[in-house]
């Protein structure tokens, strides 16, 4: 969710300088785009993962405060919702085994944090949507304490003008309204960054909208809300409800919305930030005294928080981010649309294929975006959602294919190539992208198998709360034994 803020409102000469420094920040970010020097020599990849508390029963556990207090690490952070927190992993380079690398400190990590949090009676579990939800637990007060996401859902509910609508058919439905963002708190995801030049940043953007896709279709891990079975990665229509600051007037006259796919394949870095500034008014329109021309003629790299502020309350599925390290600015596409899980091993093979993937795409000799219209790669992105790992998507040169057979057949060996050009060694291109092809080749991902054992539980007479709670707690389980979970049944 970004950064923190401090609660304060705003006037309506707060609104207005605020729009002014974000444009001159966005000027600024043009000129650097022509004459700074980007740190791109030897790019690096990173992740964030969102988790979710429950308690001893499968319950939700709101405790983050206490958890995060008892586990003590800095790389564990707040987020939105009481049942959630985040832990940051530190970046690294996939030819420095960062895959492993990153394996091994995320297992250290929740292990160390799971041992902390249990004598609290919470547990942590990676999963999209915790499926044990329910209406009760959607309230303001089970916002985190974090004055930001208050302000945020102040802004958002201000911006709407009328209480929030969620409304998602899949194989079943549920119809709800809220009075505050917190429903955005159920959506947890994993967070891949991947740091390109600013000549590279727009294929790698491209790629990235263009596997959306099938990234979503093999990694589904959401198939349940409020006790209800919608759509098999259901974070994807909840998170776009959530967070709509539109009325169903501004939804007529074609006001975009603020999570967003996009529209348009694009040119350069420059044109998402463009957009963000010419579409979206700011949610939270906080100034700093810092200019940043005069820092970028005095040879310093300016902050562009204002831009960047601005950029972090528009939830686009692969976001553009710029950022300062050791002095030196740099750009990576952000892929958020998956959700953390089932196991770790499951989350870092999702990691290693989008790694690969959009490698071997972005750096291919023909865009495959030349090849396809962008809303055919929106409408993929969506179908994928609703039927996870059975969707058919449209793929250029092959038309309408099941997205198993498509990764299976053509997907896969980019992802293997585009590893290898990383410099992943070939033992764990194998044992990583392995996990993507078991679960094609027997159609099990995490949303899949959660199904299936819930039905079980029904079908022999338990209750649909208590299966929820006893395929919870079993999921859980063996989310600790890190066996993928394409191996569970």
């Amino acid at each position: 969710m970004g950064e923190d803020v401090d609660a304060q409102e705003f006037s309506r000469a707060d609104r207005t300088r605020h729009r002014e420094k974000v444009r001159r920040c966005l000027d600024v970010f043009a000129r650097m785009l022509r004459e700074s020097a980007f740190d791109t020599d030897d790019p690096m990849t990173g992740l964030e993962v969102e988790l979710n508390l429950i308690d001893d029963a499968g319950d939700p556990s709101l405790r983050n405060a206490e958890v995060l207090e008892a586990v003590a690490d800095p790389d564990f952070q707040t987020e939105l919702g009481q049942w959630n927190i985040e832990i940051n992993i530190p970046p690294g380079h996939l030819h420095d085994g960062g895959l492993r690398g990153f394996e091994e400190n995320l297992r250290k990590s929740l292990n160390d944090a799971e041992s902390k949090s249990a004598p609290l009676g919470s547990h942590i579990v990676m999963i999209g949507i915790l499926p044990t939800l329910m209406e009760g637990h959607l309230t303001p007060d089970t916002l985190s304490g974090n004055p930001r996401y208050q302000l945020l859902s102040e802004q958002i509910l201000a911006a709407r003008g009328e209480d929030i609508s969620i409304d998602i058919a899949g194989a079943e439905r549920v119809r709800t309204a809220a009075d505050s963002i917190v429903p955005e708190a159920a959506c947890t995801s994993v967070q891949l960054h991947v740091q390109t030049s600013p000549d590279q940043f727009a294929a790698y953007w491209n790629a990235s909208q263009a596997i959306a896709s099938v990234q979503v279709a093999v990694g589904a891990n959401s198939p349940y809300l409020l006790g209800r079975q919608l759509w098999r990665e259901t974070r994807i229509p909840l998170f776009e409800q959530a967070t709509d600051t539109r009325s169903e007037e501004l939804k007529a006259q074609g006001v975009r919305p603020r999570v967003w796919f996009g529209e348009r394949w694009i040119t350069s870095v420059f044109d998402l930030f463009e957009e963000n500034v010419r579409y979206f008014p700011a949610l939270l329109p906080i100034t700093d005294d810092q200019d940043p021309l005069a820092v970028l003629e005095e040879g310093g790299v300016p902050t562009l928080s204002e831009l960047r502020l601005h950029n972090g309350t528009i939830y686009r599925w692969n976001r553009p981010i710029y950022d300062i390290a050791d002095g030196v600015p740099h750009l990576r596409v952000e892929n958020r649309l998956l959700g953390a899980g089932p196991t770790v091993v499951d989350t870092m093979a999702n990691a290693a294929f989008y790694f690969g993937l959009v490698r071997a795409l972005a750096e291919a000799e023909r865009p495959l975006w030349s090849q396809m219209s962008f809303s055919a790669a929106e409408e993929n992105f969506h179908v994928a959602a609703q039927q996870g790992i059975d969707a058919g998507v449209y793929w250029p040169g092959v038309g309408q294919v099941a997205a198993t057979e498509l990764v299976l057949r053509r997907l896969l060996p980019l992802a293997h190539q585009g590893l290898a050009d990383w410099g992943v060694d070939a033992a764990e291109r194998d044992r990583l992208l392995g996990v993507i092809e078991q679960r094609c080749l027997l159609g099990t991902n995490g949303a899949e198998w959660f199904v299936r054992r819930v039905q079980a539980h029904t079908t022999s007479g338990t209750d649909r709360l208590d299966a929820l709670r006893s395929t919870l707690l079993e999921y859980t389980a063996r989310m600790h034994t890190n066996e993928p979970v394409h191996t569970w049944d």
